[in-house]
């Protein structure tokens, strides 16, 4: 069963989605809100959001609906994502590893991809942060929204009815984990090209080369290659 669901106002809308598993054949059930005061990103990090300019937005999916593994899974995520927003703006969208969303350099969604169970069923709870209308940010920050990297405003609630759409046919037809591997690093981020990280507090020239099936990065450094988890390295803009 898939449906969507609105709040006016919500902490997480990854917190909230239990309210709206209604039923025991509950699968890809959406839930959203324009207004997120608690938001949540990768590893316990915040996502700051202006109420009724952004989308804060989560699916559920049956554990046993997705064939891929854990990082595969979240690379097609971070794909679909890519695709809808490159399809929406028209401009070539790429993906920061492991799940920041580019547009024209700056971060305009990010993704947070949890397990839960609920009343006997395992889910995955996929939230998504896009930034759609906001035109203010921090001077320092490197996000941004659609419309400042775009100049185009659109209607929030028309793009969380299309996007619901699209992520739920992705979900319900999946590649393979070689053609997820391929097309995530396909749309990498400054992939091959020379970059500045920041390891430990030392910053180092390196290049990224590519990500692999066990959700680390490699990058190539003077002495070589090298391959990082998660919060072990830093691309620095």
């Amino acid at each position: 069963m898939s449906d969507l669901f609105y709040q006016k106002e919500c902490s997480s809308t990854n917190d909230e989605i239990s309210q709206v598993l209604l039923y025991p054949d509950s699968n890809f059930v959406g839930l959203y809100t324009f207004n997120q005061t608690k938001g949540r990103g990768q590893y316990g990090n915040t996502w700051i959001s202006t109420a009724e300019q952004n989308l804060a937005y989560t699916v559920a999916v049956k554990t046993g609906s997705i064939s891929l593994s854990d990082f595969m899974f979240n690379y097609y995520t971070a794909i679909a994502v890519r695709q809808y927003i490159a399809i929406l703006t028209q401009n070539i969208v790429k993906i920061k590893w492991p799940n920041d969303i580019i547009l024209t350099n700056k971060k305009v969604a990010g993704i947070l991809i949890e397990k839960r169970k609920y009343d006997g069923e395992n889910y995955f709870l996929i939230g998504t942060g896009i930034n759609i209308l906001q035109e203010k940010f921090d001077e320092i920050s490197n996000a941004g929204s659609i419309f400042t990297q775009t100049g185009k405003k659109h209607n929030l609630q028309t793009v969380v009815k299309e996007f619901h759409q699209f992520l739920v046919e992705k979900f319900k037809n999946p590649t393979s984990e070689i053609e997820v591997l391929d097309g995530f690093n396909e749309n990498l981020f400054r992939k091959d090209e020379i970059s500045v990280f920041e390891i430990e507090g030392v910053r180092q020239n390196g290049i990224i080369r590519k990500a692999d099936e066990h959700g680390k990065i490699w990058i190539e450094f003077e002495n070589g290659l090298q391959s990082f988890y998660h919060k072990e390295i830093k691309l620095l803009y």
